[in-house]
């Protein structure tokens, strides 16, 4: 056999081998990317904007029947300190140490109560959801968009409602045709925890 064939052999074996090198160095990375798709998620799984059963009469009963619930779809429990959930109007509800479980939803309600494992509360005095047309949205500790959910028809000026049918679930809850409940001098309007 030839020198060069002999090289010619050795040159193909060693690019055999540093092509495995660099694929063996290439799998972390796409397993990084994997990791990516993984990151921990909670969605808005269902909304009660309209207290069923009569008329808002801003009673703690009626407040506690409004709620958004969150699920976790991890594997994963989820801490959700410092994540916040907001209305159109910008009345914000900040999550104060908790920790969702895996597989598992939470219910927050609008109303006063003891909060548990599965029941958060606002404890505000005054309806947070339009019964006619809002949007809850969900951020977490870095102010990042998680999800959100729209009922009630277009929002006009406001891009957030131009992501499709995900948004547009207004037929699926009973639709309350009141005037706007929100008063903007509700004392729990921004920031704070409840």
């Amino acid at each position: 056999m030839s020198a060069s064939v002999v090289s010619a052999r050795r040159l193909a074996a060693a690019g055999l081998v540093a092509a495995a090198v660099v694929g063996a160095v290439a799998l972390p990375a796409s397993a990084a990317d994997h990791s990516r798709d993984e990151r921990p998620k909670v969605e808005i799984s269902d909304v009660q904007y309209d207290a069923p059963g009569g008329r808002d009469d801003r009673s703690n009963r009626s407040l506690n029947r409004e709620w958004i619930e969150l699920t976790n779809t991890t594997r994963h429990a989820i801490n959700l300190d410092g994540w916040r959930l907001s209305n159109r109007d910008g009345r914000v509800y900040t999550f104060d140490d908790y920790r969702l479980a895996p597989r598992a939803t939470v219910r927050i309600h609008t109303g006063q109560g003891r909060d548990t494992r599965t029941d958060l509360f606002q404890d505000r005095r005054r309806e947070v959801w339009d019964n006619r047309a809002d949007t809850a949205t969900l951020r977490n500790d870095r102010n990042r968009f998680v999800d959100a959910e729209s009922w009630g028809g277009r929002h006009h000026g406001d891009d957030r409602y131009d992501r499709g049918d995900r948004y547009d679930r207004g037929d699926r809850y009973d639709r309350h045709h009141g005037g706007d409940r929100h008063d903007r001098g509700d004392r729990h309007d921004r920031g704070d925890r409840h």
